[in-house]
């Protein structure tokens, strides 16, 4: 181990052996966001879920994508009634907004076509690096590291990263990561979050990874 509150490189590599072989990783139906057919529903229903619960989310996209589907159908529609249809996320106004300006976006510098790498898709009003990274790997097979709250919390715990949001903790981990376990990264990490390094009473007496873990060492120490 290192000191202060990161792990070295042969541990970094050692804790992503240990999960690779506790967690089941990248499933076969593992599918986009929310389970939506093509890229450009996939990036919507990521900007639709910031701050909203799944089941939300995924009754927003359903009652957006029964009336349009397409960047210049959900243009065509007003704003009242794209407001309407995803109000079950919350924030729909501002949402509406943002749709509005991913589609002009798409339109008018993409050929309606949705980026596949970070820096477009990052372009796009309304996607952050969070939401370009999961349409990376679920909708482009590219090996990256999404983080969300889980892989957030565990990395930063364990000592993967010691990042204080978010994007710093990605761009850690795209950094710190061994190459073979960036495909895979985001799968065992958010899985290991929600069986094992919970966000409250984690269960380090019996995680596969506490004698790597920064955060159970100190506990130890006390």
């Amino acid at each position: 181990m290192t000191g202060g509150n990161l792990l070295n490189e042969d541990d970094v590599e050692a804790v992503f052996r240990h999960l690779s072989q506790a967690m089941p990783g990248r499933t076969a139906t593992a599918k986009g966001p929310k389970d939506q057919p093509d890229p450009f529903r996939s990036v919507v229903s990521c900007v639709l879920s910031a701050q909203s619960r799944d089941a939300n989310t995924q009754l927003a996209t359903d009652r957006l994508f029964a009336l349009a589907t397409t960047p210049d159908a959900i243009l065509a529609l007003d704003d009242a009634a794209i407001a309407a249809a995803i109000k079950p996320c919350g924030l729909y106004n501002m949402k509406t907004r943002s749709l509005r300006k991913l589609c002009t976006a798409l339109i008018e510098r993409h050929d309606r076509t949705v980026p596949r790498t970070r820096d477009g898709l990052m372009s796009l009003p309304g996607v952050g690096r969070k939401c370009a990274d999961i349409v990376m790997s679920f909708v482009f097979d590219e090996d990256v590291i999404a983080v969300d709250t889980h892989v957030h919390r565990v990395s930063n715990r364990i000592g993967l990263t010691d990042a204080t949001s978010a994007d710093r903790t990605a761009r850690q981990l795209e950094e710190r990561a061994p190459e073979w376990a960036l495909r895979d990264g985001h799968f065992w990490l958010i899985q290991f979050g929600k069986a094992v390094c919970v966000s409250r009473r984690p269960k380090c007496e019996t995680c596969p990874v506490n004698h790597l873990c920064l955060s159970f060492s100190a506990l130890a120490r006390v």
